[in-house]
């Protein structure tokens, strides 16, 4: 038989193979080759170790919850779990942590594992204010100073209640921090029926004093958590555009009073957001100025539908905002575009990625393999800036590229360098519900069928104790390679042991120049990794300081070292710091009060140098708003190392000080 005539009839068949071939080729996730990944695994060494416990409240794997979602029960109960690295105790380091343990629905404060044991571990509860745990439980901590006394106070926000503001007392002792420490207050007039899972602070009016933003995730006055309630329950009432979601809240700030009976008064501002952006199923929220204005750009995370980005246009006293939009292109798929996606954001997180100088967005969605195999959304800037006063958001969306488009049911995501090489990592949460039962195959089903079956719990599956969805998953440890695309190293850091992770938050908890970071577990006890690599590049850290009260610098002054316990000043959220290397690259970072899901980083700021000589300086331009508003720019020469910053109101570059 000719070999034409073979061919011929079967060349369809064998074209369809190759076809699928190839698709399948351009699925995989890249790999690097095994010398490649030892040499960069050989950067990184982390020590883990459980986060403190405070014995004598009962454990548990599961809440209760209103009886018309008692089948979706583990569903509805895999959030709440957080964590926070700041300083609390006042001592100048980051190595204090609030987290939420779901096994107790406890908050939790107590000293990093590793540094001194300064005081015994306790529990934030909200005594005297009224809280029921039988309807309500906390979903996370954001440490900030809200007062702007130079004390780091802590906002508790929960499903079932508005946020509870823990305000910390100017007597307090600094070496026997407990609960005491802090006043409780309520965030609003009177307590609202929220269902928050995201919060964030920044100056979003530009008046010098620091606002809060609240992202709720199902519809408030929902009783979700009330087992006794006749109330009804509604689920999403879209796999991809679901907007019967909860309420958002800008709350700006108006006035504080400090002492051993301290207040804060923030004004809830209406009407601030219009049509569907009102209403997503908030899990995750950023603010960062990405046009360069000193005012706050938002990224609202949403769970079943798009995600949100708003400019910020506002002025002193009045929020305004525009909303953006990507533009898509012959290669862009249409979930991809910036603000039109379908997928289920659950984390965000800014920071420089191209080194350009402005903030490149991170976005965690589920990717689960065989699953839900949607994409994590990575979105480089273009530098078109004045596209925006368009309506145009100047990002590229660049995930697929960049090898971090695929890797498991994410939550948290953040930036940080870890080995001070000069280039960012990327840390991700993954993980949803352990146990023993798969039930992927009835959460297909559940996605294929019709929209308007979804919002009714009774046309879901049973996702109850023991049920598994995606439950093997483990934090991921991206790193980039040679080739500009990135790598997962978890498994060759001692990382990839399966957890269900929800928060990440980063600090250099001890000073020595190294980002450590925490983990928040949903159900299993929560982790904190101590950075202990061996052969890390110079570095330079920053922690920029406002005065506080009435004080006034009249020039910025550069302190060595971290912040001696007693410095009167508070950090400067939303202040920015430029880098000018000597091979043309910029490192940029803005001090960050609570991007992301329910992890938040303390605000110090990080930058790797990798091998840029101790013995010289770096130029550093700063921007700042003071506490009236003004902004402020200055460029200083600073030599690698950890500088306290009292930012000043003169442009004028002061010398190097010494700290006591």
């Amino acid at each position: 038989m000719r070999f034409s005539s073979w061919i011929k009839p079967r060349l369809r068949r064998i074209f369809a193979v190759l076809v699928v071939g190839c698709l399948y080729w351009a699925t995989l996730l890249p790999d690097i080759s095994a010398r490649e990944k030892i040499s960069l695994a050989g950067h990184f060494q982390f020590q883990r170790t459980a986060l403190p416990q405070v014995p004598g409240y009962a454990s548990k794997t599961i809440r209760s919850v209103n009886p018309r979602l008692s089948q979706i029960a583990a569903w509805v109960s895999s959030v709440g779990a957080s964590v926070a690295l700041s300083d609390l105790d006042g001592d100048g380091l980051p190595n204090d942590v609030c987290y939420v343990d779901t096994r107790t629905d406890q908050v939790i404060v107590a000293s990093v594992p590793g540094t001194a044991q300064r005081y015994q571990p306790f529990v934030l509860n909200p005594a005297p204010l009224s809280y029921d745990q039988n309807k309500m439980a906390p979903m996370g901590c954001l440490p900030l100073d809200l007062n702007e006394d130079g004390l780091t106070d802590i906002v508790v926000y929960y499903w079932g209640r508005s946020p509870v503001v823990f305000l910390r007392t100017q007597s307090s002792p600094q070496k026997n921090l407990d609960r005491n420490s802090f006043v409780a207050r309520e965030l609003l007039p009177s307590v609202e029926d929220w269902y928050t899972n995201a919060a964030t602070a920044a100056d979003l009016d530009g008046d010098g004093h620091v606002d809060l933003i609240f992202g709720n995730y199902f519809a408030d006055g929902s009783r979700i958590l009330d087992a006794h309630s006749s109330a009804p329950a509604e689920m999403h009432n879209s796999m991809s555009r679901g907007f019967n979601g909860g309420s958002k809240h800008f709350l700006l700030w108006k006035g504080a009073t400090s002492g051993d009976s301290p207040t804060v008064n923030f004004s809830d501002q209406k009407n601030v957001l219009e049509g569907t952006a009102k209403s997503g199923w908030t899990l995750a929220m950023a603010a960062c100025d990405l046009d360069g204005d000193m005012l706050p750009e938002v990224y609202i995370a949403n769970d079943f539908g798009p995600d949100v980005l708003l400019r910020n246009i506002s002025t002193p006293g009045h929020l305004h905002f525009q909303r953006l939009m990507g533009k898509r292109t012959f290669a862009t798929p249409a979930s991809k575009v910036l603000g039109k996606d379908s997928f289920k954001g659950m984390g965000v997180d800014c920071g420089d990625l191209n080194q350009d100088g402005i903030p490149d967005l991170a976005v965690s969605n589920i990717t689960s393999e065989f699953a839900l195999q949607e994409s994590n959304l990575i979105f480089l800037s273009t530098g078109d800036l004045k596209s925006m006063q368009n309506g145009f958001a100047p990002y590229k969306e660049s995930s697929e590229p960049l090898g971090l488009a695929r890797n498991g049911w994410s939550w948290d995501i953040r930036f940080g360098d870890f080995d001070n090489e000069g280039s960012l990592q990327i840390i991700q949460a993954a993980g949803f519900v352990k146990g023993g039962t798969d039930r992927w195959p009835e959460l297909h089903e559940l996605a294929m069928g019709n929209d308007n079956l979804l919002r009714h719990p009774g046309n879901w599956p049973n996702f109850g104790p023991g049920d598994d969805l995606s439950g093997s998953d483990h934090t991921h440890f991206y790193v980039r390679s040679a080739s500009g695309r990135f790598v997962d190293l978890s498994s060759d850091l001692g990382l990839a042991e399966p957890q269900v992770t929800r928060g990440i938050a980063t600090a250099d908890v001890d000073g020595d120049g190294l980002l450590d970071f925490a983990v928040a577990n949903q159900w299993e006890e929560s982790a904190f990794y101590r950075n202990q690599t061996k052969a890390a590049g110079n570095f330079l850290q920053l922690y920029l300081l406002l005065p506080i009260g009435q004080q006034s610098i009249a020039q910025t002054q550069v302190l060595s070292g971290h912040p001696y316990a007693g410095l009167p000043g508070r950090y400067a959220i939303g202040a920015s710091a430029t880098l000018h290397l000597p091979n043309g690259k910029l490192l940029a970072a803005q001090v960050d009060a609570g991007n992301g899901h329910s992890g938040k980083r303390s605000p110090e700021l990080h930058f790797g140098l990798g091998k840029f000589p101790a013995s010289q300086t770096v130029s550093v331009d700063l921007r700042w708003r003071d506490a009236g508003g003004t902004i402020h720019k200055e460029t200083l020469n600073l030599s690698p190392g950890l500088h306290t910053i009292l930012l000043g109101t003169s442009e004028k570059k002061t010398s190097e000080k010494k700290s006591s």
